[in-house]
Parts: C-alpha cells; structure tokens; sequence
C-alpha cells in the first residue's frame, strides 16, 4: 500500500516541478510532430506524386517564400508578391470588420427595440455561406482589391456584430444601476462597463471572423481578375499542374491561419484574463 501510496505522489510531484501551460505546449507539439510522422511515412510508402512528403513542402516553401535576403526578412520576391498582398487585403477586411461589428453590436445590443426588431435581419445575414456572396460583389464592385475587401468585410462582420450584442446586452443589471447612481455619463458607461463586460462574447466573434477573412481572402483569390495572392498561386500552380506547389500553398494558409488566431488569443488573454478567455 505504501509504495502505491507514492505513484501518486511522486507523479504530482513531476507535475508540479512542470507549469500547466508549459505541458500543454509540449503536448501541442509532441501531437504535431507525431501527425508529421505519420504523413512522412505514409507518403513515403505509397510514393505518390499526388501527395509528398512534408519535408520535400518544407524545403519546396522555403526556396519559394523564405530564401531571401537578411535585408528582406529572407523573404524572396515570389513571397513579396503572394503572401503580403493577401495579408494586406485579410487586415483590411478583418479591421473593417471588427470596428463596423462592435460599433453596430452595442448599438443594437444596448436597446431591446433595436435588437427584437434587427435580430431577424442579422440571422439571416449570418446563414448565408459567404462564397455565395462573392457574385454579387462581382457586379457591384467588379474584379480586383475593392471587392475582394468588401466581400471579406460583408461575411466577416456578423460573427463580431452578433456576439458583441449578445454580450452588450448580458451586461449585470445591479452594475447599470450602480453607474446611473454614480451618474456615469454614456462615454463613462461605455468604456468602463459595457464594453468590458462584452469582451469574451467579442473576442469569439473577433475569433470566428478572422477565419472567415481568411477563407473569402483565398476564394476571393481564386476568382479571375486576381494578378497575385496565395490563392491566385494555388490557381496557378494548379494550371501548371505544380502539385508541390499547390501543397505548400495549403501548408502555408494552415501556418497562417494558427499563427493569427494564436496571436490573437494571446491579445484575448491579456484582455479578458486566463480564466475568461475564450478557448
């Protein structure tokens, strides 16, 4: 019984001398690398030219995109053209995005009027696919930056807006009331009640538009029209039938997509706090 007695024990003591988050990194990573592992010998073992080893798209991504000079951040001038003009158009979408839905969210969040009477609407807006709005902004704005902009900002607002409401209006009554005994102006109420009270309900919408804005930056990518951009690269290198290519463009939005959302997490829990913050 004592030397079970001491299993437990000893395994505590292990988890203790380790922090939590420090684990759990370990953990992401050791799962990664295992999934790397697998896909290694799996397409090494079947050896077909439809799926390559991801050593042979890692080094292919690192003589298109990350060769550069020092001076250029080692980025090549193929990375200059693909990836920044995408990025460039995802932040402005994603900016427009976020500033329009929190705006919007409080304002209609705040008055049970405006909500009853917009909630149909923004339900609505909200279970449209956002591919099948990019004709209609084909016709309004015709092809290039404009409209894949607007078509990022259109699909990628509802999440923040909705959720911002949401959270405007869980607001704790007794907290209201204590502020209009104070007699906290609306500017007052605002900053330091209302808007900190909805920001876990923001940053998971801030969360999920952020991937919207990178899966219409791609498909807005792909359209004609589009002279650069990672989409319009994996168009091409799917015409050239550069199938390498064409997986490094997929192995690159994944990268993209978890450094993004794991940046703004961390921005999430600096805000919220660890305990609040959205996972």
């Amino acid at each position: 019984m004592s030397g079970q007695g001491k299993l437990p024990e000893a395994r505590e003591a292990r988890e203790a001398r380790i922090p939590a988050g420090l684990r759990h990194a370990l953990l992401r990573w050791v799962v990664l690398a295992l999934a790397v592992a697998v896909w290694e010998m799996a397409a090494r073992a079947h050896a077909s030219v439809y799926f390559p080893p991801p050593v042979r798209i890692a080094h292919h991504m690192y003589d298109l995109w990350f060769s550069g000079p020092v001076r250029h951040v080692f980025l090549t001038e193929a990375a200059v053209a693909d990836i920044l003009p995408s990025l460039g158009r995802m932040t402005a979408g994603f900016a427009l995005a976020s500033v329009a839905g929190i705006a919007l969210g409080v304002a209609v969040g705040r008055s049970r009027r405006a909500y009853a009477v917009c909630n149909p609407v923004l339900q609505f807006a909200r279970a449209v696919p956002p591919p099948a709005l990019v004709p209609v902004f084909v016709v309004v704005f015709d092809f290039g930056t404009p409209m894949q902009i607007a078509s990022i900002v259109f699909s990628a607002v509802w999440p923040v807006l909705i959720n911002t409401a949401e959270g405007a209006r869980d607001t704790d009554p007794l907290r209201l009331d204590v502020a209009a005994v104070l007699r906290l102006g609306p500017a007052e109420r605002l900053l330091f009640l209302i808007l900190p009270s909805a920001l876990p309900r923001i940053f998971a919408g801030l969360r999920l538009s952020l991937s919207l804005s990178l899966i219409l930056m791609v498909f807005s990518e792909l359209l004609p029209g589009t002279a650069n951009g990672i989409g319009f690269t994996l168009t091409d290198a799917q015409t050239r039938s550069d199938l390498l290519t064409v997986w490094a463009a997929l192995v690159l939005l994944g990268a993209l997509g978890h450094l993004l959302n794991t940046g703004l997490l961390a921005v999430e829990k600096r805000l919220v706090g660890k305990g609040r913050a959205t996972v």
